[in-house]
């Protein structure tokens, strides 16, 4: 080989050479290593997708594979309670905003409780004269009479001398002073003008006379039988009239701001499946039960056609408007005075009641308003909201150059109304609210160290520490919380059935608890999920019972936010925004895993976790478990 093509091949090889040496030594720094340059103070990674990953040095995401970035503050976040997303990592985690808007919030108020005699339509018969019941026409209680019925009758010798005096002084003294009074002596005992008039025309006193209903009605008691000797003032029977009833509903303190007399009332009965029957809240008691921590609410509800009975429990709803200053809506009761104790009373200007004769009352006094005369108050998605003892949190949604800013506030929330809250204090028109995925955004707060729900910075107020209760208590309300979980998956399972069993296992567990040892205010909660829990144990479809547990559910949770017993373990707050047609509910699992009770396997993970309510620490002294053993 001759020696020019020789140094031909060497000067190819060489080159070669160098630009493999030069791409080695000398290639473009990647992105990672550029930042890893220019942020050397940089101590965290994280990823821009998942925020929540976090790694003390630069490389690649363990779950997505994009290079990982500095963890620094945005400008516009010195630390505080705020997370920047790009809208890349936005769209991933699935966030979604609504505006805060004025408006007059819908509410369904759900009241439990019992039909009853209506107290104004009982009457007592008494003997107005000493004798012996010599006959009994009514001789067994639950008789319908009509009025005018004879009920007994009674032989009464005192009776027989009353006529005869009568008589005589017709006979002697021609009537008169004598005979006036004579008459006014068999009025006072009972007998009418007409039966009087017959004695005096007959001129044959008797030692005998029936006693009449004075009212159409059902005997509902009777106090003798043939035989008996009655003393005058003795009680004999006692009848109520039907053809109108009340019902005695239960209201806590939650419900009062949305209950005002003369609203009109929805409810439902279980023996008579399907009908909606309408009523009208007639009184409110001013004082509230200390043993079942209720005001007692009356509707007066038609009944002529005595399809309703006493003892009936009955499910009732009212729907209302309110305003920001607490006054309900009625724009059908503008310019309207009303009785003020008979609400079916209402004219169009000042009067007095047809029934009692009362001076009518204009509607504003009783806590009405229209919407005219009101502004609309600040309304926010109860979805939005995370709870934490006392403290109510929502995350706003801000725009940036770098990205959108989602800072956490805490608000001051008023009553509920349906799947919203009317704002007190901290919001403002048009602000974007977080109303899917804030739990996220607070899980990626705690990850960084910032302020959060669950830990909250120096300024902040603490959650509701957990009450020191015994252990009975605290062993009942575990049985309770699991008999709920029990619920929530036959639910889930579309098993009416097992759910029947369920609510009346819970129910059992419920009324074990102890609720003399609560203080306030979980003890103010106690009969609220009492009677929600009555509800779940008596509702027999399906339906009903996933309206029962949404109550439950609400009202378990309320519970447990004051503080009442220390959880052995995480519970989750779960939230379906499209149950009972898209109006949202809530309800508890002891697993992130979405279980949906509301829809079962026709959508069973539809439903995000809103909120985890964290297990109690435990005890320095308490014995360390198996877990605790495993390295």
């Amino acid at each position: 080989m001759n020696h020019p093509l020789l140094l031909l091949i060497a000067a190819v090889l060489l080159f070669l050479a160098g630009l493999t040496a030069g791409r080695f030594f000398f290639r473009p720094s990647s992105p990672s290593s550029a930042q890893t340059a220019v942020d050397a103070a940089a101590t965290d990674w994280t990823c821009s997708m998942h925020p929540q990953v976090r790694q003390p040095r630069p490389g690649s995401c363990p779950l997505c594979g994009m290079d990982l970035i500095p963890l620094t503050a945005a400008p516009s976040d010195p630390g505080g309670r705020s997370l920047t997303l790009t809208p890349e990592a936005r769209t991933l985690i699935q966030l979604q905003t609504t505006p805060v808007v004025r408006r007059f919030p819908d509410a369904e108020i759900r009241l439990f409780g019992k039909v009853a005699y209506d107290e104004t339509r009982i009457r007592t018969i008494s003997a107005r004269f000493p004798g012996r019941i010599e006959r009994l026409y009514v001789d067994y209680t639950g008789i319908t009479v009509p009025e005018g019925e004879h009920l007994a009758r009674i032989y009464s010798p005192e009776l027989l001398t009353a006529q005869e005096e009568l008589l005589t002084s017709l006979r002697f003294a021609s009537g008169g002073a004598s005979a006036s009074a004579a008459r006014g002596k068999l009025r006072l005992w009972g007998l009418s003008s007409a039966r009087i008039a017959a004695i005096e025309e007959s001129g044959a006193p008797s030692d005998e006379i029936d006693i009449d209903a004075p009212l159409s009605g059902v005997v509902i008691e009777k106090f003798v039988s043939e035989g008996d000797y009655v003393e005058t003032g003795t009680s004999m029977f006692r009848i109520a009239g039907l053809e109108r009833l009340w019902i005695l509903l239960d209201a806590y303190d939650s419900d009062l701001p949305w209950l005002r007399f003369g609203q009109d009332v929805q409810f439902t009965v279980q023996g008579l499946p399907g009908q909606a029957l309408t009523g009208r809240i007639a009184f409110i008691a001013p004082d509230l039960d200390p043993a079942t921590r209720t005001v007692k609410v009356r509707v007066n509800a038609p009944n002529e056609a005595g399809l309703l009975k006493p003892g009936m429990f009955a499910r009732a709803v009212v729907s209302a408007k309110l305003a920001a200053g607490g006054r309900v809506l009625a724009a059908n009761l503008e310019g309207k005075w009303i009785s003020p104790m008979h609400p079916e009373i209402v004219k169009d200007g000042p009067g007095q009641c047809d029934i009692c004769g009362m001076d009518l009352v204009p509607v504003e006094s009783l806590g009405y308003t229209v919407p005219e005369a009101e502004e609309a108050p600040i309304i926010v998605p109860a979805s939005a909201v995370l709870w934490t003892g006392d403290r109510a949190i929502v995350y706003l949604e801000k725009d940036a150059p770098e990205g959108l800013i989602y800072e956490g506030r805490e608000i001051m929330l008023g009553a509920r109304a349906g799947d919203s809250y009317l704002v007190v204090e901290g919001l403002e028109e048009g602000d974007r609210v977080v109303t899917q995925g804030a739990f996220k955004l607070d899980s990626s707060l705690q990850i960084q160290a910032k302020p959060s729900m669950m830990d909250p910075g120096p300024g902040d107020t603490l959650p509701a520490p957990r009450l020191a209760l015994s252990p009975e208590f605290q062993a009942a309300l575990e049985a309770v919380l699991e008999q709920y979980t029990a619920l929530q998956t036959s639910l889930a399972r579309d098993d009416p059935g097992a759910g029947l069993r369920d609510g009346a296992a819970l129910l059992a567990a419920w009324q074990s608890m102890a609720p003399e040892e609560l203080p306030e205010p979980a003890a103010g909660h106690f009969p609220q999920v009492l009677a929600a829990a009555q509800a779940a144990a008596s509702a027999s479809t399906l339906t009903e019972q996933r309206s029962a547990f949404r109550d439950l559910s609400q009202a378990l949770l309320a519970f447990l936010d004051t503080g009442a017993g220390a959880l052995s373990g995480d519970l989750f707050l779960l939230h379906c925004p499209m149950a009972f047609d898209n109006a949202g509910a809530d309800w508890l699992q002891n697993t992130e895993e979405v279980l949906n009770p509301y829809f079962g396997a026709s959508m069973l993970r539809c439903g995000e976790v809103s909120r985890r309510l964290p297990a109690a620490p435990a005890s320095k002294t308490q014995a360390p478990t198996d877990a605790e053993h495993q390295h």
